[in-house]
């Protein structure tokens, strides 16, 4: 290959577009060393993987717990008691007959219909939080608007204290981190500290809802424990991953959803004169910039992928945020379109694994960039290249820092 994958370079953080190119102009697959793993690049071949009834996202019953346990050891995800019942087991982590059992206790609560009925408090909360900050002529955007929306939001439907909402992020992030590819000991300690933490406090949100049940999700999942469609650590392990999930990949997009209309000043334009362009804008920011840009898979038996034949047990990367730039897929997919149509992305899955928030997501977007769109006539990068978080599991600014003007 012309240019070496490189996922923890600064260039990757920077521009991982170039990588992903090398990767899609590359025969087959190409196999990863570092994650023992075949990464599938193109548009094509990632949603053959990702809608393949073989595939599956644990290795459980595919192959021993003692090879389970050397895999773990090996990719320094051992001795970690918490880690291992909470975040390791995971609704996003189970297969089957367990992932349909799970999801179907949450996913009522995230249909389209259930979402919108939260459209006036999001849009209430949004506008006090730009009065709040519309005096300043700068801000950082990602960590002064963007970082307390999806949260308090994702904790309000969970039944989240607004107050306890910041402390949610902190062990969100400081868990998720260690899903990427750098599993040195002292971010391990830390994912393991913070999933503590946060098991804790669960607890203790619980012990509160069994005494005075609320019209909330935990009261809900209080109800489907009570009648055996979950266990206590299952219980736990669906209201972390709904909270980190409501967290760190939303406040990415938005964050890399304005850098983009800022780079494409004409698009940012076309939007102002054209609000009804929101949902597709949305949609192209999902697109353009996917915030969690890599899944994995295992496949149960032997599959023939993009001319290649592969054994049972072969862990696959899907690389959404390639292909999501697929030219094959997309025209011009390198341009940010506010009116792109069709816009088949694949930046919340496909098959079992569709994102359940996808809804929510697209909502508080929607809400927040017509909200910025309306009350502020000129927005401005006051630093013209943003730093953008390392890895490969997340995309999205550190920081965005802008100039605005009131209309």
């Amino acid at each position: 290959m012309p240019l070496a994958f490189d996922p923890l370079s600064p260039d990757f953080a920077r521009d991982p577009y170039p990588f992903y190119a090398a990767l899609r102009e590359a025969p087959g697959l190409t196999y990863f060393e570092d994650f023992d793993i075949w990464l599938a690049a193109r548009f094509e071949d990632v949603g053959e993987i990702a809608l393949h009834p073989a595939m599956v996202r644990s290795l459980e019953g595919l192959v021993s717990p003692e090879e389970i346990a050397e895999q773990k050891r090996a990719g320094n995800w051992h001795d970690m008691a918490n880690h291992s019942r909470f975040v390791q087991f995971s609704l996003l982590d189970s297969d089957g007959a367990v992932h349909d059992r799970l999801r179907k206790q949450v996913f009522k609560l995230f249909t389209p219909k259930m979402v919108n009925t939260l459209r006036g408090e999001i849009q209430t909360y949004v506008d006090g939080l730009i009065d709040s900050l519309s005096d300043r002529k700068e801000i950082d955007f990602v960590e002064g608007l963007a970082a307390h929306v999806p949260g308090h939001i994702i904790g309000r439907v969970l039944g989240v204290p607004d107050a306890d909402c910041p402390q949610l992020r902190v062990w969100s992030e400081n868990i998720v981190q260690f899903f990427d590819i750098d599993r040195s000991d002292a971010r391990k300690e830390l994912a393991e500290r913070n999933t503590t933490e946060f098991f804790h406090y669960l607890q203790g949100l619980k012990a509160e809802r069994l005494k005075a049940p609320k019209d909330d999700l935990m009261s809900a999942m209080i109800v489907a424990e009570q009648a055996g469609m979950m266990n206590e650590d299952e219980f736990f392990s669906t209201a972390m991953l709904i909270l980190m999930a409501g967290h760190g990949s939303t406040i990415d997009v938005l964050g890399s959803g304005l850098h983009a209309l800022l780079k494409f000043p004409d698009e940012m334009q076309r939007l102002r004169q054209g609000p009804g362009l929101m949902k597709t804008a949305v949609q192209e920011m999902f697109r353009y910039e996917s915030p969690l840009p890599f899944f994995h898979r295992y496949t149960t038996e032997e599959v023939q992928i993009a001319g290649q034949s592969f054994p049972a047990g072969t862990k696959f990367g899907v690389l959404y945020g390639s292909a999501n730039r697929d030219p094959a897929q997309f025209p011009d997919a390198d341009r940010f379109d506010v009116a792109r149509a069709p816009n088949w992305h694949i930046a919340f899955g496909r098959g079992a694994h569709f994102c359940l928030g996808n809804h929510l997501a697209r909502l508080d977007m929607d809400i927040i960039f017509s909200a910025l769109l309306k009350r502020f006539s000129s927005i401005e990068l006051t630093d013209p290249e943003p730093i953008y978080k390392p890895g490969l599991s997340v995309r999205g600014p550190a920081s965005l820092g802008i100039r605005w003007q009131a209309a």
